[in-house]
């Protein structure tokens, strides 16, 4: 029911640009593998590979996507991938990761003996100011684009965009889960069998609503996004 995680999915099928080719594409940090089953509904040709460090995450993933294959995989700790895998993907995608790890720029290199050469890689991180719900879900830190460009330099990719997007209404739902703060949390873990609350169904179903009304870029959006590649001569 996150509008946030429908604008980012919208997002991200964008910034990849499959067209209608046969991609192989990864999700790293896939979770419970939502955007991966709009992948396959939107791209059937497409080959898709899920990978997490959570195996009950993975194992929900599997269930939604039966077609598309899983890999349980810590990428803080540096080894090689499944020979199958190795310079696999010519899409990737890692939304909503970064901010959760200490050392995000190690993730990002072990990561990249996943990719082709080549690979294009969507990235979307939180930006503005954190809030007490963000600290509750284990962000770390928020990004600026030029933090984020920075970062995927770092780790060895080309930086084709970063970019902030979301203004003025994704600020204005964050502004709204930054005031609620630990009220948030409670409101969406106390309800009905662990269903969010009444008063928080209504107000994500009218972001949802006016989210489709944000210009495409701002340089004043607290949501940050961004396109890479790998290079095409370097191979891990």
């Amino acid at each position: 029911m996150n509008p946030a995680q429908l604008l980012r999915r919208r997002v991200v099928r964008s910034l990849l640009g499959l067209g209608g080719g046969r991609a192989r594409v990864l999700d790293i940090g896939c979770g419970q593998g939502d955007l991966l089953e709009e992948l396959c509904l939107r791209h059937p040709e497409a080959e898709l590979c899920g990978m997490d460090h959570s195996g009950s995450g993975v194992g929900i993933a599997r269930s939604k996507v039966p077609t598309a294959s899983f890999l349980q995989w810590d990428l803080l700790q540096e080894a090689p991938p499944p020979a199958r895998l190795r310079s696999w993907a010519t899409h990737a995608v890692c939304s909503e990761v970064l901010e959760h790890i200490d050392d995000p720029e190690v993730l990002l290199q072990n990561a990249r003996a996943f990719l082709a050469p080549g690979c294009r890689l969507a990235v979307t991180v939180p930006g503005g100011p954190m809030s007490a719900f963000d600290r509750h879900i284990g962000h770390r830190r928020h990004f600026s684009p030029g933090d984020l460009r920075g970062l995927l330099q770092s780790a060895g990719f080309e930086v084709e965009m970063t970019r902030s997007i979301g203004f003025p209404f994704f600020n204005l739902y964050r502004l709204v889960v930054i005031l609620r703060g630990e009220q948030l949390v409670r409101d969406l873990t106390g309800g009905e069998e662990g269903r969010p609350s009444r008063t928080s169904r209504l107000v994500m179903h009218a972001f949802r609503v006016l989210f489709a009304l944000n210009p495409p870029r701002s340089p004043w959006g607290w949501q940050v996004v961004g396109v890479a590649r790998v290079p095409q001569q370097a191979v891990r």
